[in-house]
């Protein structure tokens, strides 16, 4: 095995993934409570302590809210770029015993036996980021929280294996929706969210220019502006209008917000 992946939440309400490989395991974001952490590690037969750090996207409290009570309880150590510490720091209780460890926004650093490497993406928060990481040749993406498909983080997704994509809202329940204009214009400009639609372009883009067998993970969905099945459909449709068909060197399946996924292997 060289390269694994859980969800254990996706979308508004939190998110955080699990991901590594034999020898080092790491959350990316910690956007749920400590405890159900905790729990959800537990029925992968882990423990926090068996983390090797969290890296951290951004400071949103959908991917920050269980940080202090486990970077506090377990030693955890944060990996964040500047801009996202300083936000940090303003925010967690527990600042001062924090163990950060700032990385460089598109270089790539080792943590364990993986490389890690963040690449900036188009959100309204200080400095938000992706990440790949690769062990062995096999390579896990993770682009969610951005507005816009960027050609940095095309040619990250491009170069990915499994693919964690985010499929937000669908452009038009959200524009009908309940949700103040000031958040509508918010959630589709350039520093918001991707949509179904846009997350099914992206993916058309990276397997056109290299069609490897992928997995790909969508993820982040809203729960006011998206439902699963259009979201799965959508960019289906999006990829067929462009002669690409799912296969098994191209599987799409779906995150779900309050459920863990399965364990993906690479």
């Amino acid at each position: 095995m060289t390269l694994q992946f859980c969800s254990l939440s996706s979308g508004s309400s939190g998110n955080c993934y699990l991901a590594g490989s034999d020898r080092t395991l790491v959350l990316v974001d910690a956007g749920i409570s400590a405890r159900q952490i905790t729990e959800r590690l537990k029925r992968l037969g882990l423990r926090p302590e068996d983390l090797s750090g969290i890296l951290v996207t951004h400071e949103h409290t959908d991917h920050i809210k269980g940080i202090d009570t486990l970077s506090k309880k377990y030693h955890l150590p944060l990996y964040m770029n500047r801009a996202t510490e300083e936000q940090l720091r303003t925010l967690c209780r527990n600042r001062e015993d924090m163990e950060i460890r700032l990385f460089e926004n598109s270089e790539t650093f080792l943590l364990g036996d993986l490389e890690v490497r963040a690449f900036p993406v188009s959100h309204d928060a200080a400095d938000t980021v992706g990440f790949s990481l690769q062990k062995g040749g096999a390579t896990i993406c993770t682009a969610t929280d951005t507005g816009c498909i960027t050609e940095e983080i095309l040619s990250e997704l491009t170069a990915a294996d499994l693919m964690v994509l985010e499929a937000n809202h669908d452009e038009d329940i959200l524009k009908m929706g309940r949700y103040p204009w000031f958040l509508k214009q918010r959630i589709l400009s350039d520093l918001g969210h991707l949509s179904n639609e846009a997350a099914g372009l992206a993916l058309a883009l990276a397997v056109e220019s290299d069609p490897r067998p992928r997995q790909v993970l969508l993820a982040h969905l809203s729960k006011e502006n998206n439902f699963p099945e259009m979201a799965w459909q959508t960019v289906v449709n999006v990829l067929e209008s462009r002669r690409i068909y799912l296969n098994d060197d191209l599987r799409i399946s779906l995150l779900k917000r309050d459920e863990m996924s399965g364990v993906y292997v690479l």
